[in-house]
């Protein structure tokens, strides 16, 4: 039987939380109208269904998001560390996902010494930015960026490492968004459609054992505190 918990967070904060999520997946461009509408419904139906979506295709603001979650918050640290999981999901960090990243950090008013320490695996993505962007100047051509497993990344690892679940709103999001294991490549198909393709995360993704992590600390929070049945995510 699922028991009663309480969140900390209110309505308006997980709008506006899983608004910025979609921000993020959404930056580089890589999910077209359709398969926009398809993670809406997941949204929808399986994550967070007393929410409004109905305008989730449309990128908060930094503005708009501090002004939901706070600044310099615990609740806006932890926005923030499931924003770099999305962004890490397909285990390539673009440019353009770093620059919303970092324009978010700012509005929050969060120290950014974990996003400038990510930024050894950054890729340039193609997309068209002003040139001035820091993100366009500091990005690597594939192939090219220092080995993504460096100690550099260890602030970032004990940075992700130290995030709690305390609603079960995210935490089925964080069990949906990350695999039960690391998955050979392939397509992911919702409903009959492809939704995106994934390589290997445990070869690509520097932090894969921080986001496998997380995810099993969402599990046990479903299961242990929520007393939710979790085997649709195992």
């Amino acid at each position: 039987m699922t028991s009663i918990t309480q969140s900390p967070y209110t309505q308006e904060q997980i709008t506006a939380w899983f608004r910025g999520l979609f921000t993020v997946a959404w930056a580089d461009g890589h999910f077209d109208p359709e398969e926009q509408e398809i993670l809406a419904q997941i949204a929808q139906e399986d994550l967070a269904p007393d929410t409004d979506w109905q305008a989730l295709d449309e990128p908060i603001t930094s503005e708009e998001l501090a002004a939901a979650l706070g600044k310099n918050t615990t609740t806006a640290e932890n926005f923030l560390r499931t924003a770099v999981m999305v962004a890490l999901a397909d285990g390539v960090y673009s440019a353009t996902e770093a620059s919303v990243l970092q324009q978010f950090c700012k509005a929050l008013e969060l120290n950014n010494d974990v996003l400038d320490a990510l930024e050894i695996t950054l890729f340039d993505d193609g997309q068209k930015r002003e040139p001035s962007d820091p993100a366009l100047e500091r990005a690597q051509k594939p192939g090219n960026s220092p080995h993504p497993h460096s100690d550099v990344l260890q602030p970032v690892r004990h940075w992700l490492d130290g995030m709690d679940i305390h609603d079960p709103r995210v935490a089925r999001f964080i069990c949906k968004m990350i695999p039960s294991q690391c998955p050979f490549e392939r397509d992911v198909v919702l409903f009959g459609r492809k939704v995106v393709h994934i390589p290997p995360m445990c070869k690509l993704n520097p932090l894969y054992e921080q986001l496998v992590g997380l995810r099993f600390r969402a599990l046990s929070y479903l299961a242990d505190e929520v007393g939710e049945d979790v085997s649709p995510y195992c």
